[in-house]
């Protein structure tokens, strides 16, 4: 398997001010795009850092911003506190938009996407964030916050029919809402819990109502993985 880098660097929000984040560098650098990778509820943990490892695996540049500034979280309670202490708006049109202005200085192309927590902040920052492209697993924020109008690039979605925390019929009026305003969006329906694709969401300890599906998982990352295929690689010129 080719070799991959991860570090944590730091880089300025379009308002100057500085944050850090995990940077994952691919083996091969040269014309890589890029993937903004926001974390769950729990902070930037090992788990999302794998993420960004698994993507620099595949050929991407992955950095995940520390929206909680150097604090994360195994706790149900305190990634809660966490996540209702973090102000979404400046998540959404600073720390995400200076992530994806950073990496345009290494790559061409640049896509976000986002788990739970991640996922809401995912739609929310293509309204503001210069990317090419958008992917949001099981989590979205409330419909009323959503300008889709804002949004000009290509989204795709994934959801788990049995998600006690976003409604699958919420996702329904969410994907009306999309495809009314002419956004290019692309969901797929899993027969899964929240938080599929989490390979830490098992056993006991862990919040009732998730649990890491290995089949759906790969299924979403296959389809994930051919979107940024197809939205992301500069295509030759004939």
């Amino acid at each position: 398997m080719s070799q991959t880098s991860g570090s944590m660097i730091t880089f300025r929000r379009p308002d100057g001010q500085e944050l850090q984040g995990y940077l994952a560098t691919p083996a091969r650098t040269e014309g890589a795009p890029a993937v903004v990778v926001i974390q769950e509820w729990w902070g930037l943990n090992d788990q999302i850092r794998g993420v960004a490892d698994r993507l620099a695996r595949c050929g991407y540049f992955a950095l995940v911003p520390d929206l909680y500034r150097g604090k994360s979280t195994v706790e149900e309670e305190e990634a809660h506190h966490l996540m209702t202490g973090l102000d979404f708006g400046d998540a959404a049109s600073q720390d995400i938009p200076g992530a994806v202005q950073y990496l345009k200085t290494r790559a061409e192309r640049v896509a976000v996407t986002g788990f739970c927590m991640g996922g809401a902040l995912t739609l929310l920052s293509l309204q503001f964030a210069d990317a090419d492209a958008g992917v949001t697993w099981y989590g979205f924020p409330p419909l009323d916050y959503l300008d889709p109008a804002k949004i000009k690039v290509p989204v795709m979605g994934h959801w788990g029919t049995q998600d006690a925390f976003f409604a699958i019929d919420q996702v329904d009026a969410l994907e009306k809402k999309l495809t009314d305003a002419k956004v290019d969006v692309e969901f797929h329906r899993y027969l899964a819990h929240h938080a599929f694709a989490n390979e830490t969401a098992v056993g006991p300890g862990r919040i009732a109502g998730t649990q890491f599906d290995p089949v759906w998982s790969q299924f979403a990352w296959d389809r994930t993985l051919t979107f940024f295929g197809r939205t992301l690689w500069t295509k030759p010129a004939r």
